[in-house]
């Protein structure tokens, strides 16, 4: 693994409090929000659907003006995917499998480890499950 400068870590530092102060003013650290997202046929909270919105918006708008860039700004080039099949049956079936595990937890990755601070007992049981989830991933794609 390349040694990194310091200042590549702290902008990795930067960016992951700025996204889980997002999503603690989001209220999306609490896994009753995303519940009520996906309760189409009872009491439907649409926040979350605003919350994504907004994230899409500022990619729409910032990623043309980015990726006109020659380089990062701490990197030497960009890392872009390049598959260009527009159908994977791996992304399919992960893209599932997500979705499954969100929808009977309420948490995905990213909320659970900003909810870190202000544990509560599902997240101590969720992120174990997310640990031996990512190894077993990790088994399978070297297969």
């Amino acid at each position: 693994m390349p040694v990194r400068p310091i200042r590549s870590y702290l902008a990795a530092l930067g960016a992951g409090l700025v996204f889980g102060l997002g999503l603690a003013l989001s209220q999306m650290t609490d896994p009753r929000k995303v519940l009520g997202f996906l309760d189409v046929a009872g009491a439907w909270d649409p926040s979350l659907a605003f919350v994504m919105g907004g994230a899409v918006g500022v990619g729409l708008v910032a990623f043309p003006f980015i990726l006109r860039q020659p380089h990062p700004v701490l990197a030497n080039r960009f890392h872009l995917p390049t598959n260009t099949r527009w159908f994977e049956p791996r992304v399919l079936l992960g893209a599932a499998l997500f979705g499954v595990g969100w929808g009977i937890s309420g948490y995905c990755p990213g909320p659970a480890l900003a909810q870190l601070a202000a544990p509560n007992s599902e997240t101590w049981l969720f992120l174990p499950a997310l640990i031996v989830g990512s190894a077993i991933a990790r088994v399978i794609n070297r297969r």
